[in-house]
């Protein structure tokens, strides 16, 4: 199993942390803002139909 080999701990860390940077950045670049603007909408329509 090479994940046990202390030579391939450096590589595997290194791949680890482009992988969590890569996945921060793209979900706070282009899922969550649209997410939070589909929040926002919905919070807007509910108030305006709870006036009428």
């Amino acid at each position: 199993m090479p994940q046990l080999i202390p030579f391939y701990f450096f590589n595997q860390l290194l791949f680890a942390f482009i992988v969590l940077f890569s996945i921060i950045y793209i979900f706070s670049k282009y899922l969550l803002p649209q997410f939070t603007l589909q929040q926002v909408i919905r919070i807007y329509i509910t108030k305006l139909s709870k006036k009428n």
